[in-house]
């Protein structure tokens, strides 16, 4: 499979791992849909539609760039609307938008909670039923949600409850819709990395510059991303795969080059289960969660 000529709908993909997998998809000559709400540039968070644009056309995609918050119904089928009159359908669905806060139950006001939940589980299922009726008629339609494997250790929930519930939604969106749609031919799948990445919220939220050093960089996300988009749907659902370990089926071996600083050790992401962690041959810093 090759994702020439195909079109990516992805949310929050103005920046970090959306904008990435937005550019790489480009470099196979892909149409790209960037739905995110960044329209200006912001002192903290670097990257709009417009410059998220302008780096898919460079890579030699096409791209749309929508002003769309996934909160909202209307804004996502009116995106979905006029990324099938541009380009004549849709053939994957990238569900990358998230929100997160790192904070206990007493810390959490519920205009955070809401905030939360509301992109990460919900818009992953409204983004996903939006699209379903178009991806019904593509070649090889596939939904990739950027969501954890669905470990249920109470110590991913303990220190942040909400955010935990937020992205485990997402996850739940790919158990039970990758069933649900398989008859349709539709693959629905996850997608995590084994290490931190370094993107914005990590920078902000996780320990800055020093988190940012012990991280790799958003590529080894997208790379991941194009492998599973090439693999046959009808062959290829309900999995929750993570980044290192779909490229080193695919024949990877040189991992140097995602990291920051490949000299420093790297910190692994949360919610990777101890299973994976413990067949992963990449060195990691033990860390409490």
């Amino acid at each position: 499979m090759n994702l020439n000529g195909k079109t990516l709908f992805i949310s929050g993909a103005s920046r970090g791992i959306g904008l990435a997998i937005a550019v790489r998809a480009a470099q196979e000559g892909a149409n790209v849909a960037i739905l995110a709400k960044t329209t200006e540039p912001h002192p903290k968070l670097p990257g709009t539609i417009y410059s998220a644009a302008e780096a898919v056309e460079a890579a030699g995609g096409k791209a749309l760039p929508i002003v769309c918050d996934i909160r909202y119904e209307e804004q996502v089928l009116d995106a979905v609307r006029l990324t099938v009159e541009r380009f004549g359908g849709i053939d994957a669905c990238i569900n990358n938008a998230s929100a997160i806060s790192l904070t206990n139950t007493l810390d959490t006001d519920m205009k955070r909670y809401d905030l939360m939940n509301q992109i990460n589980a919900r818009g992953t299922f409204l983004c996903s039923k939006a699209t379903i009726p178009y991806l019904s008629k593509a070649s090889n339609p596939h939904i990739l949600n950027m969501a954890p494997p669905l470990d249920m250790k109470s110590r991913w929930f303990k220190n942040h409850v909400a955010y935990t519930m937020a992205k485990f939604g997402m996850s739940m969106c790919t158990l039970g819709m990758s069933e649900e749609l398989r008859g349709a031919g539709i693959a629905v799948n996850s997608l995590w990395p084994l290490t931190a990445i370094d993107t914005a919220a990590v920078r902000n939220v996780l320990g800055g510059e020093a988190m940012a050093h012990a991280s790799r960089k958003p590529e080894i996300v997208a790379d991941a991303a194009i492998e599973i988009l090439k693999r046959p749907a009808a062959a290829t659902t309900g999995n929750f795969f993570i980044d290192e370990e779909v490229l080193r089926a695919a024949g990877v071996t040189d991992f140097a080059r995602y990291a920051n600083d490949p000299d420093k050790p790297l910190v692994p992401d949360f919610f990777v289960p101890d299973d994976v962690l413990a067949r992963s041959s990449t060195p990691l810093v033990p860390l409490p969660w």
